[in-house]
């Protein structure tokens, strides 16, 4: 059974395998109309050779035939597929993240074709896009042709009977649907034959994962097979809507911004539903009720400089983690985080260090390595990032011991910080840090901004605003 409210369920140990797949090597797309692209009706044709198309075809046997959840990359996060229509596959789901049951799943599809065959009664005949009897409300429309394929969910009604395993909806009347961008997630769905459930392939409440690392350290000994497609592009999970009410709402930020929503015909009035916290009563659609996306850690989120008294007040032995953003330097970082009798800082990554004396030189030195570190990251599409290591003293006592200090710098570009925002948390919750500091942005900074708040807040034990 899938875990109830708070319930977990004991898995059997299984022998996990990370499974590598180019989706450039796997073989080629067809499409029937071109100008649709993924849109209309298309189909995979696999490369005769080579290990990337024997890789996807295990993942795609898997999915058929087994009750274990795959795990597989798409743009947004590193999802946990399953075959959406069969009970025992979707409650595999449940088990391997230790997820609750009332916490509704996405489905993910490969083309419109097939969402409105889940959508029309069984008697009825597929219906095209301007047709009548088209299950896809006209609202969702001009978004579908704007966003998909993308990280765009839109909420729509069941049909009765559905073909669609209970467990999916969480008994609600209706399913949240999208239709991924990575070709490699089009492909096994595609190629499966059937839409999959898939939720973020992480345990449950943990930081969602941006890279097959991420999913092994979860989920390791509680699923079959891993499909490594490299790094995700995006890094937050898809805008969530409904558009079945008047006026529509965004259950649930993410890479559409609530601007980008209101440019098109019945959305220029879209209000938003959702709240930065955990919410009560029954979730319409996923990542609303419970606590989401938290490192091991304490999470301090801050707006404005970093508060050093409350630093020291929580921290109570230990290390330190800090995410920097837009405008935390790390020279200025570490003299903020220093008592006034403070003997200075050094720094653990083999350059030269400053004791009791030159502390100015020491800040601007630090600063521009830092700012150089940055850049390289956010150059590095892997979304892996690289702390920096610091000991500082942060007690009024000489012979207090030095206290160790991760940094990463995500820069100060919206979609970087997005990318590597879970990546950094789970480096710093592996550095074995007790809390972690977060510079925070502007929930309106970039069509991300407020997909990346929202996790933040979600995570956060405490938010300060200096």
């Amino acid at each position: 059974m899938a875990p109830g409210n708070g319930a977990t369920v004991q898995t059997k140990q299984r022998s996990t395998r990370v499974l590598k797949v180019d989706a450039s090597k796997i073989g080629r797309f067809v499409f029937d109309d071109p100008q649709q692209s993924f849109l209309g009706n298309w189909q995979v044709q696999l490369s005769g050779d080579g290990p990337d198309a024997a890789n996807m075809l295990e993942a795609v046997s898997q999915l058929r035939d087994s009750d274990i959840p795959v795990a597989f990359p798409t743009e947004t996060v590193y999802g946990l597929g399953a075959d959406a229509t069969r009970s025992s596959a979707v409650r595999g789901i449940y088990n391997a993240k230790q997820r609750p049951s009332d916490n509704p799943l996405i489905i993910h599809i490969s083309s419109l074709s097939q969402l409105r065959n889940l959508l029309l009664p069984s008697s009825s005949t597929a219906a095209s896009p301007n047709s009548p009897q088209d299950p896809v409300p006209q609202i969702y429309h001009p978004l579908i042709s704007r966003f998909w394929p993308g990280p765009l969910t839109i909420l729509l009604p069941l049909r009765t009977p559905s073909p669609l395993a209970s467990e999916v909806t969480s008994s609600l009347p209706t399913v949240a649907v999208r239709m991924p961008s990575s070709p490699l997630a089009l492909a096994l769905i595609q190629l499966v034959g059937v839409p999959l459930a898939a939720p973020s392939a992480n345990a449950s409440s943990k930081p969602s994962p941006t890279t097959a690392a991420h999913v092994l350290h979860d989920l390791s000994g509680r699923i079959d097979l891993i499909l490594d497609g490299g790094p995700c592009t995006v890094g937050v999970e898809s805008t969530v809507v409904d558009g079945l009410t008047s006026p529509p709402v965004i259950l649930r930020p993410g890479g559409v911004s609530i601007d980008m929503l209101r440019a098109f015909p019945g959305w220029e009035d879209v209000r938003v539903a959702y709240k930065d916290g955990a919410e009560t009563g029954v979730p319409r659609a996923p990542g609303m009720k419970y606590k989401h996306y938290s490192p091991n850690a304490k999470l301090f989120l801050f707006h404005g400089q970093l508060d050093a008294a409350l630093v020291k007040k929580y921290l109570k032995g230990g290390s330190i983690g800090v995410l920097r953003t837009k405008t935390w330097k790390a020279g200025l970082l570490w003299m903020n985080l220093q008592s006034s009798e403070a003997t200075g800082i050094t720094e653990t990554n083999g350059h030269p260090h400053s004791r009791n004396g030159d502390d100015h030189q020491t800040t601007e030195s630090l600063d521009a390595r830092t700012e150089i570190e940055d850049h390289r990251q956010q150059n590095t599409l892997s979304s892996v990032s690289s702390a920096q290591h610091f000991q500082v003293h942060l007690g009024d006592e000489p012979e207090q011991l030095l206290t160790d200090l991760w940094t990463i710098g995500l820069g100060p570009d919206t979609a970087d910080i997005a990318r590597g925002l879970f990546s950094a948390l789970r480096e710093l919750d592996q550095k074995g840090v007790n809390i972690i500091c977060v510079e925070g942005i502007n929930d309106n900074e970039g069509a991300a901004a407020a997909a990346v708040m929202n996790r933040l807040r979600k995570a956060a034990e405490v938010e300060i605003i200096v």
